[in-house]
C-alpha cells in the first residue's frame, strides 16, 4: 500500500449516531408554540427531503449550520408556525448537542497506530463544512495521524470530483494514481466508486453488515466491518 485516503463522517467518526435525539431534544426549544410530537415527525420528513436531492446535498453541505437552520424553518412552517429566530435557535440547539455525542468509533485510534506504525502516508479526506470538520477533528486529536487534511469547505470541491484524490495525493507526495493506493470510506458513490474512476482501490465501510444496496452498480474491492481489518497488510493489498 503506498499511500491510503480515509474519510472522516461516518468512517472514523461516528457522525450519524445520535442525530434523531438530537433532533428530538432540540424541539423542546419550539414546545410553547408547537408540540414537539407534531414537529419532530415533520422534521424527520423535511430533512429526508432536503437531504435526498442530490444538487442541494452537495451546495448545502458546505454550510450546516445554515442547512440545519433552514431544515428547522422548512419543519416548522410544514406546521403552520412563523416565529423570527426559532429556527435558528432550534438549530443551534441541535447543534451544540450533536457536537457533544460525537464520538471517533472506537476502532479509528487503533487503525490510525497501526498504520503510522506501518509507515503508511495517510490523506484525510472529507466533505462538508470547513469549520465544522476542523473542530471535529481538533477536538478528537486526529491532524497529527495525517500528512494531508483536504476538505471541501476549504478546497473548494468535493469528493467524488477526480481533482480531490489527485490533490490528496500530491500534498503526500506518493506520485501517480494506482491501485496500490486505497480509499476507505463508507459512502459508495463519493469515497469508492469516485476513487475507483480514477485507478485507486476502494474499500467500503459497512459496519452495519447490511450488505450492497440493492440495485447499486458500484463493487468495492474490499468490504470492511472495521477499521481494524485494516491492519492486515497482506488482505488490504489484495
Amino acid at each position: 500500500m503506498r499511500a491510503l485516503l480515509l474519510d472522516l463522517d461516518d468512517t472514523l467518526l461516528d457522525y450519524s449516531g445520535g442525530a434523531d435525539a438530537c433532533w428530538e431534544h432540540a424541539c423542546a426549544v419550539a414546545a410553547e408554540v408547537v408540540a414537539p410530537a407534531v414537529l419532530v415527525p415533520a422534521l424527520a420528513e423535511t430533512r429526508r427531503w432536503f437531504w435526498g436531492d442530490a444538487e442541494r446535498h452537495r451546495r448545502e453541505r458546505v454550510d450546516m449550520l445554515g442547512a440545519w437552520t433552514r431544515i428547522a424553518a422548512h419543519a416548522l412552517e410544514r406546521c403552520g408556525c412563523r416565529v423570527d429566530g426559532l429556527a435558528a435557535a432550534i438549530a443551534s440547539d441541535f447543534a451544540a448537542r450533536r457536537r457533544a455525542v460525537m464520538r471517533l468509533f472506537p476502532d479509528a485510534l487503533e487503525c490510525l497506530e497501526a498504520l503510522r506504525r506501518r509507515g503508511v502516508p495517510l490523506a484525510l479526506v472529507t466533505n462538508g463544512d470547513a469549520r465544522e470538520q476542523r473542530d471535529k477533528i481538533a477536538r478528537h486529536g486526529l491532524a497529527p495521524y495525517f500528512g494531508a487534511i483536504l476538505i471541501e469547505g476549504e478546497l473548494g470541491v468535493g469528493k467524488p470530483e477526480p481533482v480531490v484524490f489527485l490533490e490528496a495525493l500530491s500534498r503526500l507526495g506518493v506520485g501517480e494514481p494506482g491501485p496500490d493506493v486505497w480509499m476507505v470510506g463508507d459512502h459508495l458513490e463519493f469515497d469508492v466508486a469516485g476513487a475507483q474512476r480514477l485507478g485507486l482501490r476502494a474499500a467500503w465501510v459497512d459496519r452495519e453488515g447490511l450488505g450492497l444496496p440493492a440495485g447499486t452498480t458500484v463493487r468495492p474491492d474490499r468490504i470492511l466491518r472495521a477499521l481494524v481489518q485494516l491492519h492486515d497488510r497482506e488482505q488490504a493489498g489484495r
